[in-house]
Order: C-alpha cells, then structure tokens, then sequence
C-alpha cells in the first residue's frame, strides 16, 4: 500500500489565510497556495481535503494561481477511457510569490496615493 502524507490547515496557515484575505487574496485562493506551497505535487481531491472546499471552488483558485503563474498543472492520462487527472504543482517558492503578491500591492497603494493627490488637487482648484 502507498503511504501518503496528509497536510492540515494548522493555526498559522488559518492566520496566514486570513492576512492574504486582508490584504484582498480570495481565501479559496490563499488556502489552495498554502497548501501548494507544502507539496511537491497534488491532486485537486487532495485540496479540497485540506482546505475543506468544494471542486469548483479548487478549479476557480487553481485557475488564478496558474494565470498568475504560481502554480502549473499536467495531465495524468487514467488507464482505459475517462478523463485525465488534473497534476499540480508550485510554478514557484511561496517566498517569491509572497514577494510578487506585495509588488502587486504595493502598486496598488501608489495608484491610490496618486488618486488621492489629484483629487485633493482637483478640490482645491476650485
């Protein structure tokens, strides 16, 4: 028999999910990254047996994650008829997606400030 090893969604990556959340990472997708960030590879079931979601919710994260390019995805031909297995993996370290998510939003910031100085420019030309 095959042994394999169960990750669980522990208090720190619950906390990290909430921050990612904060910060405006749709949880579905911040669970789907952590737990992609402790595999060398996955299935979908094995997400949504750690994170408690549901398939679609598992295919909408993993969608963005590959887009972004975090995560890649390949297909495991089954044996006989039937579709493939959909194979995950990190695209990258969690380290450096943390660093292209923080770009990302620090941008973010910058467009706001900028906004803010016009319009407070706009208000008071008038």
């Amino acid at each position: 028999m095959k042994q394999k090893n169960v990750y669980m969604l522990g208090k720190e990556d619950d906390k990290a999910v909430q921050l990612f959340a904060r910060l405006g990472m749709p949880k579905n997708m911040a669970k789907t990254l952590l737990y992609l960030s402790q595999v060398p590879e996955c299935k979908s079931a094995d997400i949504e047996q750690f994170a408690n979601m549901r398939q679609p919710e598992v295919s909408v994260a993993m969608q963005e994650l590959r887009k972004r390019g975090w995560a890649k995805k390949r297909d495991l031909k089954k044996k006989g008829k039937g579709r493939p297995v959909h194979i995950y993996e990190p695209a990258m370290d969690l380290s450096k997606v943390w660093k292209a998510f923080e770009q990302e939003k620090l941008k973010e910031v910058e467009a706001v400030k900028n906004d803010i100085s016009e319009l407070k420019n706009i208000i008071k030309s008038r």
